[in-house]
């Protein structure tokens, strides 16, 4: 398997400017958070992955300073050298000004609850930088596994969604949550699956002898965003599971185009009241970076 990019959004990810902006615009996006799309670096052999890393934040860190009241970043990281990876995230908030990490569920078939990962959960905490836990492809066997003939069934409809809440779940499972207790993790699509069964996962509290029930992760270490999925029934089901205070409005441009979802339309339609549209529009955001340690 190859993570191409193609087709309409080619162009749209390596713009970071007038036409970004004019779309923010149009979708009544105030504010952008700037990523590199998935897989990152993380499938990319060790030496290539730590050589791009730092231009790539480089990169980021520009179009922000260009446009420092449009644009945030979130730093990539060179995960196949988790040593190199955490030392960046101390380049990337304290010297670039970076805000939080986008780290993609894997790093070539790996998931990041095993404990040579674990000093890039430390960096994050330190810094009090949010993570941003974002899809990518399953696992090579698994994909064949579950998905061979029915690759879409692998990726949007539903296998990056159940992947990344399995990460979710893992992390939790393995304690790092335990062991860093101020660790901020931030997933998109309602909640990529997991919000739904909740109560059904819940049973994972004893069987894994968590020292919280499952919930309590949710509503303390885990902030949820939309990623374009334009459902007022979705996000009364967040609100219900773990409260305004932890949803984010977010596009997930340009997968969603401008007019695909218009964002701002989508919070003055919906039924809050005028506090919990606040915080979910900006609010909630603005807490969440104003703890940053540069």
């Amino acid at each position: 398997m190859r993570w191409t990019v193609s087709g309409n959004v080619a162009g749209p990810l390596l713009d970071l400017g007038h036409e970004r902006l004019r779309d923010m615009d149009i979708a009544g996006v105030d504010l952008a958070v700037l990523s590199l799309t998935s897989p990152g670096l993380q499938n990319l052999p060790v030496d290539e992955a730590v050589a791009l890393q730092g231009p790539t934040n480089d990169v980021i860190a520009q179009a922000v300073r260009q446009h420092p009241d449009r644009f945030r970043g979130f730093a990539t990281l060179a995960t196949p050298d988790p040593a190199a990876a955490a030392a960046e995230v101390e380049r990337a908030v304290s010297k670039l000004g970076l805000d939080g990490i986008l780290l993609h569920t894997l790093s070539g078939d790996e998931f990041h609850d095993l404990p040579k990962y674990w000093d890039i959960f430390a960096a994050a905490e330190a810094h009090r930088v949010p993570i941003y836990l974002h899809p990518s492809l399953p696992a090579s066997g698994a994909f064949d596994a579950y998905y061979d003939g029915f690759g879409l069934l692998g990726t949007g409809a539903p296998g990056w969604h159940y992947q990344t809440g399995i990460a979710v779940l893992r992390m939790i499972i393995a304690g790092v949550f335990d062991r860093f207790p101020g660790l901020q993790v931030i997933i998109g699509h309602w909640g990529e699956m997991v919000l739904f069964f909740l109560d059904r996962i819940q049973l994972l509290t004893g069987a894994a002898k968590l020292q919280r029930p499952l919930v309590e992760y949710f509503q303390n270490n885990v902030h949820i965003t939309p990623g374009g999925i334009a459902s007022h029934r979705y996000l009364n089901w967040a609100i219900e599971v773990i409260g305004a205070d932890r949803i984010m409005h977010a596009t997930d441009y340009p997968f969603n185009s401008a007019t695909d979802f218009a964002a701002r339309d989508f919070l003055d339609t919906a039924a809050l009241t005028d506090t919990d549209r606040r915080q979910i529009a900006s609010d909630n955001w603005e807490r969440l970076v104003s703890r940053i340690i540069r």
